[in-house]
């Protein structure tokens, strides 16, 4: 008999079945996701940089509530909850049969400790003032958490939903920094120091239906946006959901290999000045350095035209979100004019630290460009991102003027810190910020939050330039990513491979 007739019936089969090999193949269980920023550290209950959350929270980490990928509060550990009429008092329902990954019960007495440390006198918790509102935490039984407020508290269930409010065990909080123990569907394997981040399944896991598809999960730390693409391309890493090289987005999108969307995040880039010290304690040159920005060019030039100009510290994915775009718009004559009024007609000059990453660096030397229109001179000082930029500018207040996105949600009320890093004093502004926290009604909330953004768009303790998009890029076969970013996350317990 011919050879061509006796593999014939192979042949049929190998083309209904697909590739020779891959007939019945099991789907991946493994996935190396990217990120720009590796963390200085684990525990997002003790340290500010978002790259901490970006890794851990949900994954690993989990809160009495969550944002889901809408930015809407769940039920997670506690499984329901109840708010007496006055606002002052709330009652969590918790879950039962809930074990960290060490296997140590998770119960009311667990919860208060976690806030207690939160908001005690030796708290690093990078949002310690949302815990001030506590006046007192009890416990009547294990299963139930009771929050008892000084004044109401609008925003409380929201602020439990964030990375700083997950929940974390007595006996393994101060490890937590480098060998985090949560209760989240996986747990921590290793960590290569300038390399990578491991997760692993974690079988034992309280939500049989919320057990995560991936087995394992490694974090690659890449901060070149060249050395992002090639990684994608080669295969090396199968998802970048905050890639940095917008330039090169483009080509992803009409690559059949991958999926690629523009998401919306909460990432605020601004110039932060010092307002402590001269010349920014004067607001006309403030103001005036406002004027002196093209945000159409300077988001065309940092992220080849992704991103939306802000006029205010408020993205508009928020709720009462005000376009102030035009309160100071760009006018390079007036800029002068109002430089000059300060005392500044023969020009000023200044430094700016700027973090390594690629927006900041891109943003900062177009700014340079801008200013020098208006007979401003910037020098920028590069500084590395998180350490020397933590401890030299957010906690050492060693700085003149600062480039960074802000990407916590709904974060207007830094303004209204004493001993944040802007130094801006404005007691109305302060007022204005306290009564919104304090609004249990939505719509008297939303309408100080705009009273506040206006003023923010008037006094411009900051340069507001753009809210950058979640450029992310993913291996097609990936379901389950988040392709927006109500909260700073790479949340994958819902990720998968099809098959």
């Amino acid at each position: 008999m011919p050879l061509s007739r006796l593999l014939a019936p192979l042949l049929l089969a190998a083309s209904l079945l697909g590739p020779l090999g891959t007939a019945g193949a099991a789907p991946r269980t493994d996935l190396t996701l990217g990120m720009s920023i590796e963390p200085a550290g684990l525990d997002p209950t003790v340290a500010a940089p978002v790259a901490i959350g970006q890794v851990v929270w949900q994954n690993v980490f989990e809160g009495l509530v969550r944002l889901d990928r809408d930015g809407t509060v769940q039920p997670q550990l506690a499984r329901s909850w109840t708010i007496s009429e006055d606002g002052l008092t709330y009652t969590f329902a918790l879950r039962t049969g809930v074990a960290f990954h060490d296997g140590t019960p998770f119960d009311a007495s667990t919860a208060k400790f976690t806030l207690d440390r939160a908001r005690g006198e030796a708290s690093t918790n990078p949002q310690k003032q949302f815990y001030a509102v506590i006046d007192a935490i009890e416990t009547p039984d294990a299963a139930t958490l009771v929050l008892k407020l000084k004044k109401p508290a609008g925003n409380l269930l929201y602020w439990l939903g964030w990375p700083a409010s997950v929940m974390v065990a007595p006996k393994t909080a101060e490890t937590d920094r480098t060998q985090p123990v949560g209760t989240g569907p996986f747990r921590f394997a290793s960590w290569a120091k300038g390399d990578r981040v491991v997760l692993e399944k974690n079988p034992s896991y309280w939500d049989a239906a919320g057990a995560a598809a991936l087995e394992r999960v490694t974090f690659r730390f890449l901060a070149d946006p060249q050395a992002q693409v090639a990684a994608l391309q080669s295969g090396d890493i199968d998802a970048f959901p905050e890639l940095s090289a917008p330039e090169l987005f483009g080509a992803f999108q009409t690559d059949e290999r991958f999926t690629a969307v523009a998401g919306n995040t909460e990432l605020k880039v601004v110039a932060g000045m010092n307002n402590a010290r001269k010349p920014f304690d004067d607001r006309r040159v403030r103001q005036a350095l406002m004027m002196a920005v093209d945000r159409a060019m300077l988001i065309e030039g940092a992220y080849s035209g992704f991103g939306q100009p802000i006029g205010s510290h408020y993205t508009p994915n928020d709720p009462g979100y005000v376009d102030l775009t035009g309160v100071h718009p760009y006018d390079v004559e007036k800029a002068r004019a109002l430089l000059a009024e300060a005392g500044h007609a023969d020009g000023l000059a200044f430094s700016i630290k700027v973090p390594q990453m690629s927006y900041a660096t891109r943003s900062a030397e177009l700014l340079q460009a801008l200013f020098s229109e208006i007979g401003v001179t910037m020098t920028i000082v590069p500084t590395e991102f998180p350490a020397k930029w933590v401890a030299e500018v957010l906690k050492g207040k060693d700085f003149e003027m600062t480039m960074v996105a802000h990407a916590e949600p709904l974060d207007i009320d830094i303004y209204a810190r004493p001993d944040y890093y802007f130094g801006y004093r404005n007691p109305a502004f302060d007022e204005t910020i306290a009564k919104a926290e304090a609004a249990t009604d939505e719509a008297s909330r939303l309408s100080l939050y705009g009273e506040a953004q206006r003023m923010l768009a008037e006094d411009v303790p900051a340069l507001y330039l753009f809210v950058m998009p979640k450029l992310g890029v993913w291996n097609a076969k990936l379901e389950g990513l988040w392709e927006n970013e109500p909260i700073p996350s790479n949340d994958v317990t819902d990720v998968r491979w099809r098959e």
